[in-house]
């Protein structure tokens, strides 16, 4: 019997698990509801995939194995609905991948801080001359790397709407960085469903994998605590008297497990920032439990540079600071980036509210910001919640125009800081296409 896999969506995970399930003899066919661009039209010619664009048919799905659902695409579509009523499994690219594979998984989660914590933990391995690979939501695809090359390890960074869709996935060692309010727009505004969903990097854990957490995140420290998980629990963060714990003293990050106590020094870690301690704890904890050594652990830390678009320093131009944490899309994020600033602050910030609650930046933004440039189609939100704590607000429609205020408004030690708190979707392609646009109008002053 012929096999036959429907790919929803034509995007990097589309792409990826077309290529690896035509390696392993699917029939393959792409649905996208958009436009997809040529060249994925042509690669998908190239190995023999049939693919339909601007529309969903419904008949040429019945017969599929399993349906791929891109992590962009919800559940509440027309076409997912359909499609759960015919009883087809709806699976994950990292599910359809993690079939492929017996390498050992490193699956990372949270709503902040994934991204550096998966770059770090990959960085500590690769410089330990293991044979890893960085995929998920950064690099690439998690199934386009299974089907290019086997690899040993796998660093994965993982979404919550990746997780929703994962049956027997598990990862070897899971970390969860924090919980946040984040995309409640996808989880009707209920944080509890959110929380469950990254919970889920968990459910097929066994009792020969490890689960780290963030002590330090009352919320999901509680949940944690509260469900039955055969996994070995390691928090990060606080000093709990726990069998495995990793925690910060006299300038060194200790790590402690039934077997082993392990120092190693973070004099002079790059990173500013709690937050960028929390993710060196985690990323050291797991290059511990797969045998690198201290010194190596040591050593990566010291070089690491920070992710793109995360507090990323752009330009000083006449002793004023332009840093774009364009990456911060959610609350959380940018609390951690103004908690981090240390001179007045000209903060540009908006997008696409995902349902945000900006309550608990009130003390930061009186504390430390002198001005707010607002950059987004729809700002009244951010304007009701801030106009009463701040002296100046300004409204603009493009980067260029943010740039130009704020270098107008900031003096002299003062910083600009790109830190949006939303998605990117009303003026910009993504996060990176935001950022890329703010260090262009920076170089262009």
């Amino acid at each position: 019997m012929s096999k036959k896999i429907v790919i929803l969506g034509a995007g990097e995970s589309g792409s990826g698990t077309a290529l690896l399930a035509k390696k392993e003899g699917f029939q393959v066919f792409v649905s996208d509801q958009g436009i997809i661009p040529n060249s994925t039209k042509n690669r998908f010619e190239s190995l023999g995939v049939e693919w339909e664009e601007k529309t969903h048919t419904l008949s040429k799905m019945q017969d599929a194995q399993y349906i791929m659902k891109s992590p962009g695409i919800s559940d509440s579509t027309p076409i997912v609905q359909s499609l759960k009523s015919i009883e087809i499994p709806v699976i994950s690219e990292i599910e359809f991948a993690s079939k492929f594979t017996n390498a050992t998984l490193i699956g990372i989660t949270g709503s902040n801080g994934k991204t550096t914590t998966a770059m770090m933990t990959y960085k500590i391995l690769d410089d330990a001359g293991y044979d890893v690979v960085l995929a998920g939501n950064v690099g690439n695809s998690f199934a386009k790397e299974v089907a290019q090359t086997e690899h040993q390890f796998y660093v994965l960074e993982i979404s919550s709407f990746q997780l929703d869709d994962i049956v027997n996935f598990a990862p070897h060692i899971g970390v969860i960085t924090n919980i946040t309010p984040d995309h409640l727009d996808r989880y009707n505004y209920d944080f509890t469903a959110y929380l469950k969903s990254k919970l889920r990097i968990n459910s097929n854990q066994t009792h020969r994998d490890f689960l780290l957490f963030n002590g330090e995140d009352p919320k999901l420290s509680k949940a944690i605590h509260s469900m039955k998980t055969k996994s070995k629990l390691h928090e990060f963060g606080t000093f709990n008297k726990n069998i495995n714990t990793t925690y910060i003293e006299n300038n060194s990050i200790l790590i402690e497990t039934q077997k082993t106590k392990t120092m190693i020094n973070t004099m002079e870690f790059p990173l500013k920032g709690r937050h960028n301690l929390l993710n060196a704890m985690a990323a050291s904890t797991v290059a511990h439990l797969l045998d690198v050594s201290k010194e190596t652990i040591r050593e990566s830390l010291l070089n690491f540079k920070g992710a793109p678009h995360r507090l990323e320093p752009v330009l000083k131009i006449q002793n004023i600071r332009y840093i774009n944490d364009s990456k911060a899309t959610n609350v959380n994020a940018v609390y951690f980036a103004l908690e981090s600033m240390s001179e007045p602050t000209v903060w540009i910030v908006g997008g696409v509210d995902k349902g945000n609650d900006y309550e608990m930046l009130y003390p930061l933004v009186r504390e430390k910001v002198k001005a707010i440039i607002c950059l987004g189609i729809e700002n009244q939100k951010i304007i009701n919640a801030f106009e009463s704590i701040t002296d100046l607000m300004v409204e603009t429609q493009s980067m260029k125009e943010a740039v130009l205020i704020a270098k107008k408004i900031a003096q002299k030690n003062d910083n600009v800081l790109l830190s949006p708190a939303c998605a990117s979707f009303d003026l910009f392609e993504n996060y990176e296409d935001r950022g890329n646009q703010f260090k262009q109008a920076v170089r262009e002053l």
